[in-house]
């Protein structure tokens, strides 16, 4: 009977333990076209700057699949493209086949637009 006087406490401690984890795994990138040019198999040609470390990712590439619908419609190509939007979500690993070899390439899973991004925040961007 002791057992589950426990368990609604114990899942409550559990839960508040977990979610801040899950939260924190996203962050804010500001993705963009970074100006080089693919010669060979990964290609480098798009990079993401984490707004939380400072660093940038290069050859990552959009996942946009999880984003709103709201979002969706923004014309984000060219946003994207260019570097114009702060996007929140998380990076991933992927592994991919490509021209016969296997790759695990890092992918930016985005879940949401936040703002315009700065000029500071798109100096890693070829459209600068």
């Amino acid at each position: 009977m002791l057992v589950f006087r426990r368990t609604p406490l114990l899942v409550a401690i559990v839960s508040i333990c977990v979610l801040p984890s899950v939260a924190a795994a996203e962050s804010s990138y500001v993705y963009c076209d970074n100006g080089l040019r693919c010669v060979m198999v990964p290609c480098q040609s798009n990079s993401t700057l984490d707004l939380a470390t400072g660093k940038i990712i290069q050859g990552v590439s959009i996942d946009i699949e999880e984003l709103p619908q709201q979002d969706k419609a923004l014309e984000l190509s060219d946003k994207l493209y260019a570097g114009k939007v702060v996007v929140v979500g998380s990076i991933e690993n992927r592994t991919q086949t490509l021209n016969g070899k296997q790759y695990t390439l890092p992918w930016l899973v985005a879940t949401g637009i936040e703002r315009a991004s700065r000029d500071s925040e798109r100096g890693h961007c070829s459209s600068q």
